[in-house]
């Protein structure tokens, strides 16, 4: 795999040059221009993003999306914070698939509760409800909502569709709430990369371990950091539908914002068998295009692959992990101090029996492993194998019911529990903690998106460890062959039938709810007792006053640090019993610290004295008048804020911010953030997404920040904002700095959130 230093102009989608001295005198011996900037315009992400811009810049994007999806636990507090904003209909199709709280086990009702409100505002509204265990949202819209050329906004983070043409995004409900309402979703043009695949996979390597290969090579050093990958070059066509389906849904992992490939033979057929084939198009770059950056890849070279926990950069080949056993269990461990703050013991040398590595759990799930040619692959290789009566254990969850009955007619199915492995339905559980969760000290193979701490279910809060290990369906499968011992499987010799799929789309014609994009206001809302109203928010002061109430110092800090997931994810739909959880694995003490600020702000709100209920005020505001007399309470507001490296990467849940700001959090400060959307819904929650530079921090938790005139800088477009640490008598300046917002973005931000933004 190469990565290039600059950017590389690609001639007729074979040849690539490279920008430099030498490539404009090679474009003119070929007839082309060596200008950039007409270039980059040859791109298909460049195509489809001018398509769907409105602002008529095709530097400052403003876009409409084709179509939304969302799944249980997001569409409540979208469509709840676009009610509270105006909305009449949906005006676009909004697709609400039932994928993650399916299983309705915690909290009694709540979890169905949710269900049939998204079908009561399906109807009201005029959406698409597809009910639990049909299908996990991305599955759904590869089959149903895709085509060439559209763009879909899903508030998932893996909302990807790149594959079958049609660029996606994953972003916080809140940038859903704006297409509901007619608004735009507004980016600057962003780079695109090309990644250049040559070659044809060998045998037993499948999609999850080329995925892994690429998030392995670029997510450290940010290569494509909320750029568009777009991929090429004529590797493609050796790779089927579902192939390239299983990488593409992957690139979430590297923190790109959106994928596109080349379309072909192969992508109309799969819209022909699932009778669509009016929704295929055509797609590659023109006979030149720029793109700034590149990834060439010889498919031939990869081997199966592994991400050790704690993340899916972090991977290795499973020959280079066998024969470096321990050692890389060491790199694991020194991780996992950093990780798991030293709450919990952990290793997984445990495992180790004589030299080899026993595993207690395969699963093969969701949007990432659940397709059918994964699953297919592994009954091939499980064929007359047992699995074991021993610890280890199999699971299998096909991504549709579509695909379950197809393995079912083919016999797949059956292969696959002969060898006592459990075939269950469409559910994302495994993938973000609700759903097999493993014993204590457990480790578990899985191909599905992600390896974070804690994110297969165990709670460091309450003693337990357990870990993921990320695989293809093909090693997974060739493990349980083995019982448990990790193989890979290109160590097995197996005859891959390559059955195809045929697609029966009757169950959805039976059970989905389509309005076909009617709206009907007479439809009655369901709402259960757990479902509640956002709190009010008030608009950002003159000036600010924030306590440190978290200081993260890991290099990079995921969402479900910030706000967990499992069995949390009931709660998404009930504001403050959501945000009791905030932190609560990474920092316990943080929902009671913003609490106890929290307080003074509402005193002052309501007109009464801070101080009394948080009496170690007094002589910060004290302090703060020696500079600033004028300072009064109806002139400044009182939050707190949170420090993190890096924080934001993962999951687009919204509630990662959402729960800040509902326990009185105003800003977040940071030396970057590692994906937009993770900014965007700071912002999209009145919160100020502050900046610092890298070098020591001139506060530490605990301490209070004085912000001046912050009110006037958001509307001055300032860059850089002067603030103070007030302590011991003393105001100790510094500077915090502001990245690009657009003119709604600071609007939303004065408003002190996207509802009093658009509330009516």
């Amino acid at each position: 795999m190469k990565l290039y230093e600059n950017g590389i102009y690609l001639v007729n989608g074979t040849e690539i040059i490279e920008d430099g001295p030498e490539a404009e005198q090679q474009l003119e011996a070929q007839g082309m221009s060596a200008d950039q900037n007409v270039a980059a315009a040859g791109t298909m992400a460049y195509r489809i993003l001018a398509d769907h811009n409105t602002s008529g810049d095709m530097s400052e994007l403003q876009i409409k999306f084709d179509k939304l999806t969302s799944h249980d636990i997001t569409y409540v507090g979208i469509i709840q914070t676009a009610r509270a904003s105006g909305l009449e209909r949906f005006p676009i199709p909004y697709v609400l698939t039932n994928c993650h709280n399916s299983l309705c086990a915690v909290g009694g009702t709540i979890n169905e509760d949710d269900h049939l409100f998204g079908l009561s505002c399906a109807k009201r509204y005029g959406g698409i409800y597809v009910p639990p265990h049909q299908a996990v949202i991305h599955q759904y819209a590869r089959e149903m909502l895709a085509g060439g050329g559209k763009m879909i906004l899903g508030s998932d983070s893996h909302t990807r569709y790149g594959a079958l043409g049609t660029m996606a995004m994953g972003e916080g409900g809140p940038e859903l709430v704006k297409q509901l309402l007619s608004q735009t979703y507004d980016i600057k043009m962003p780079e695109v990369v090309a990644v250049y695949l040559t070659g044809e996979p060998i045998k037993g390597v499948g999609p999850q371990d080329v995925a892994l290969a690429i998030i392995g090579a670029v997510f450290a050093n940010g290569y494509v950091n909320n750029k568009v990958m777009e991929f090429v070059g004529p590797g493609v066509e050796k790779l089927s539908a579902d192939f390239r389906i299983g990488i593409d849904v992957m690139t979430t992992e590297t923190t790109c914002l959106s994928s596109i490939w080349t379309t072909d033979e192969k992508i109309r057929e799969y819209y022909e068998i699932h009778g669509r084939v009016e929704d295929y198009k055509e797609m590659y770059p023109e006979p030149l295009a720029y793109y700034n950056g590149c990834i060439e890849i010889d498919l031939g070279e990869i081997r199966p692959m592994i991400a050790m926990p704690f993340h899916p950069s972090n991977t290795y080949t499973i020959a280079e992990l066998k024969d470096n056993l321990m050692d890389i269990l060491d790199d694991v461990e020194k991780r996992a101090l950093v990780s798991l703050d030293g709450a919990v013991e952990y290793t997984l040398k445990d495992k180790v029996f004589e030299g080899k590595l026993y595993v207690d759990q395969g699963i093969i799930a969701g949007c990432a492993g659940g397709g059918f040619e994964n699953i297919c692959a592994a009954a091939d290789i499980l064929e007359g194998k047992s699995i074991g009566p021993d610890e280890f254990s199999l699971s299998v969850y096909p991504a549709s019911m579509p695909i379950w009955m197809e393995l079912l007619r083919n016999g797949a199915a059956a292969r696959i529990m002969e060898t006592g492995a459990i075939m269950k339905t469409a559910f994302c559980g495994p993938c973000f903690g609700a759903g097999d969760t493993p014993a204590n000290n457990g480790f578990s193979i899985r191909h599905s998106t992600r390896n974070f701490p804690n994110r297969e279910g165990s709670k460091l809060q309450s003693g337990q460890i357990a870990s993921v290990a990320l695989m293809d369906a093909r090693s997974i499968a060739a493990t349980a062959a083995n019982k448990g011992w990790l193989t890979g499987a290109d160590e097995l010799d197996v005859e891959y039938r390559g059955q195809k799929y045929y697609f029966d789309k009757q169950i959805y014609a039976n059970r989905v709810y389509d309005s076909c994009g009617m709206a009907d206001p007479t439809a009655e809302i369901h709402l259960g007792p757990n479902i509640k109203d956002w709190p009010a928010m008030v608009a950002l002061t003159d000036n600010l006053v924030l306590k440190v109430v978290s200081e993260i110092h890991d290099p990079v800090t995921t969402t479900d640090e910030l706000i967990p997931s499992g069995e949390t994810s009931s709660y998404r739909s009930n504001p403050l019993g959501l945000a009791e959880f905030t932190l609560s694995r990474k920092d316990p003490e943080y929902v009671g610290r913003a609490k106890e600020v929290q307080l003074a702000e509402k005193a002052r709100e309501e007109g009464d004295k801070p101080s009394e209920v948080l009496p170690e005020i007094v002589p910060v505001i004290e302090t703060i008048k020696t500079m600033y007399p004028d300072i009064a309470r109806d002139n400044f507001g009182i939050g707190s804020t949170i420090f993190a490296v890096k924080p934001g990467d993962g999951s687009a849940r919204e509630q990662a911010a959402s729960c800040q700001k509902v326990l009185g959090g105003w800003a977040n400060i940071a030396h970057e953030y590692a994906t937009k959307r993770y900014r965007s819904n700071l912002i999209n929650w009145g919160m100020l997404p502050f900046l610092i530079p890298e070098g020591e921090l001139p506060f530490k938790n605990g301490d209070y920040l004085f912000i001046p005139n912050i009110k006037s800088a958001i509307e001055e477009r300032a860059k850089e904002i002067p603030a103070f640490v007030v302590k011991d008598g003393e105001m100790v300046p510094f500077t915090l700095q502001m990245g690009d917002l657009t003119d709604d973005e600071r609007e939303i931000i004065l408003k002190g959130c996207l509802i009093n933004y658009n509330r009516r």
